[in-house]
């Protein structure tokens, strides 16, 4: 019999048990949520709603899949994922945001993520999302396969970067693509779990970093980007 890698050994594992999964969301209703939709499928292990906070508990709890939330602060899912790549190379990460933007999925997957899913993927389909990356397989929402492609095709080697984009936190990002889809401060607010006095603030702070003073040169700038 072939020696087994240590990938392959670890998916010849999880396929003979129930697998053990870590969420990382700032949102407790939707944690709440995801581990309710879950727990017939999945041993959920953990919890963690900041990066200090996961990468203590990813680290101490050992998950063989940690459901990633991109857009938090303190350098957001990236940073948690960047932290536990270096001492627990064999845990694996799956995207699970609210955001389909370009930029979001190609930076998570070149940090090392197996996958990406929105969340208006079903409970079933998550779930089978989780057991393919425990598994090895790369899963992807079906319109974000392509970004991924088409970046590593024509510039494999070159991070996406955006000076302007960069001056921008990540609820900032957040607010604008919600924006330029047509989103009033009303429903952008009941998406984003913030007040929409949040909402009025974090938009005042992307025209004056960004030195607009519209609605629709943001939403204009933000399609040129392919954020919508």
């Amino acid at each position: 019999m072939a020696d087994q890698t240590p990938d392959s050994a670890v998916e010849v594992g999880v396929a003979a048990r129930r697998l053990r999964v870590f969420l990382v969301d700032d949102h407790v209703m939707f944690r709440a949520g995801v581990r309710a939709e879950l727990g017939a499928h999945v041993d959920v292990v953990g919890e963690a709603s900041t990066v200090a906070e996961a990468v203590s508990r990813i680290a101490a709890t050992e998950p063989d899949v940690v459901l990633l939330d991109v857009h938090m602060p303190e350098g957001g899912g990236r940073a948690v994922l960047e932290a536990i790549r270096r001492t627990h190379p064999y845990v694996r990460f799956l995207a699970l945001s609210v955001s389909d933007a370009a930029e979001d999925v190609i930076g998570l997957i070149r940090a090392g993520a197996r996958g990406y899913v929105t969340k208006t993927i079903s409970p079933d389909e998550l779930a089978a999302a989780v057991r393919r990356v425990a598994e090895g397989d790369a899963v992807f929402s079906p319109r974000l396969a392509g970004f991924v492609l088409d970046a590593f095709a024509a510039r494999p080697d070159v991070p996406v970067s955006d000076p302007e984009l960069d001056l921008l936190t990540n609820r900032e990002r957040e607010v604008l693509r919600l924006l330029a889809r047509g989103y009033a401060y009303k429903e952008i607010a009941r998406e984003l779990y913030i007040s929409i006095k949040t909402v009025e603030t974090h938009v005042s702070n992307v025209l004056r970093k960004l030195q607009m003073s519209s609605r629709y040169e943001l939403s204009r700038w933000a399609a040129d980007r392919r954020l919508v």
